[in-house]
């Protein structure tokens, strides 16, 4: 991989990090008061902005080691198994232990692209919200070993 691409990979890692402080403060108030309508809506713009940050990563990563580009109505879902397949030039960015729970970040990506913020439901993102930090914890670590390889 070359330099450029982990540079650009490292400030995306950055950027997630911050979005993963800066939630911090929701994290903590959600633990001792339900969330209302308002705070559902944050939580729900914050999950798509990790999502995306993921997304931006994985791109980098597949163009990296691929010159076809993705296209057509699946390409999130193409690009997402392509981080966990192992291939002839390289294995596979993710491990499979970290395939639902992150898949999962891409599921509620397609639902608030797709929905109006009133229609979500707090009960079905708490899991991800909770989970949000675990995950990018492990999905940071594969990131980062890809970039301290030559």
């Amino acid at each position: 991989m070359d330099e450029s691409v982990k540079k650009k990979i490292q400030l995306e890692i950055s950027k997630i990090d911050t979005l993963v402080e800066k939630s911090s403060l929701m994290l903590a108030k959600c633990a001792v008061q339900e969330p209302d309508f308002y705070d559902v809506n944050a939580i729900g713009s914050i999950l798509h902005s990790y999502y995306n940050g993921l997304e931006s990563i994985f791109n980098l990563i597949y163009k990296s080691f691929v010159s076809t580009p993705l296209s057509g109505n699946m390409w999130h879902s193409d690009l997402f198994a392509a981080m966990f397949a192992e291939t002839e030039s390289h294995p596979p960015v993710l491990p499979q232990e970290l395939f639902l729970s992150t898949k999962q970040y891409l599921g509620f990506r397609h639902v608030f692209r797709h929905s109006y913020g009133y229609e979500l439901d707090w009960e079905r993102l708490k899991p991800l919200f909770n989970g949000m930090v675990e995950n990018w914890n492990a999905v940071r670590a594969c990131f980062l070993k890809i970039c301290q390889q030559h």
